[in-house]
């Protein structure tokens, strides 16, 4: 097997947002992003997420709709870049008029979601991952 491409940067987690309604989000939704990244992304490459791979990081598309998918939708490996895209539709909802507290508990109990069916998908180390959802950072909700 081929190793991943090699991205044109030194992340290894990327999030963007795509509005699949009308609704207007807290101006602090970026910013719950990018803390939920820095949370998240030493967590991925300390658990040896990447290593042996057939990705070299991943982009999370969370997608601002009426529900929250379980499980997320995979794009293909891209040979040129070497992420894995994953996407993951959230309640707007949820999102609507709440803090910054309230918008990181959302983008990472998403993520987490996301990241963990990936890990599984791909037979990566996840324990990490599902300890730091066990730690009540989905509210004593499970991911399964």
């Amino acid at each position: 097997m081929q190793p991943p491409a090699k991205p044109p940067h030194d992340t290894k987690l990327g999030f963007m947002g795509v509005a699949l309604t009308t609704a207007r989000l807290p101006k602090t939704t970026y910013e719950a992003f990018a803390a939920v990244k820095a949370e998240l992304e030493p967590i991925l490459v300390a658990s040896g997420f990447f290593n042996d791979a057939p990705f070299s990081w991943i982009t999370l598309a969370i997608r601002y709709g009426l529900k929250n998918e379980e499980k997320p939708h995979y794009g293909r490996i891209s040979k040129k870049y070497g992420d894995l895209p994953l996407s993951l539709e959230v309640d707007v909802h949820e999102m609507l008029g709440a803090s910054l507290d309230e918008l990181k508990f959302v983008i990472r109990r998403a993520s987490l979601r996301a990241l963990i069916h990936a890990g599984e998908k791909y037979h990566r180390p996840i324990n990490a991952l599902r300890d730091l959802a066990d730690q009540g950072t989905l509210r004593g909700s499970s991911l399964n």
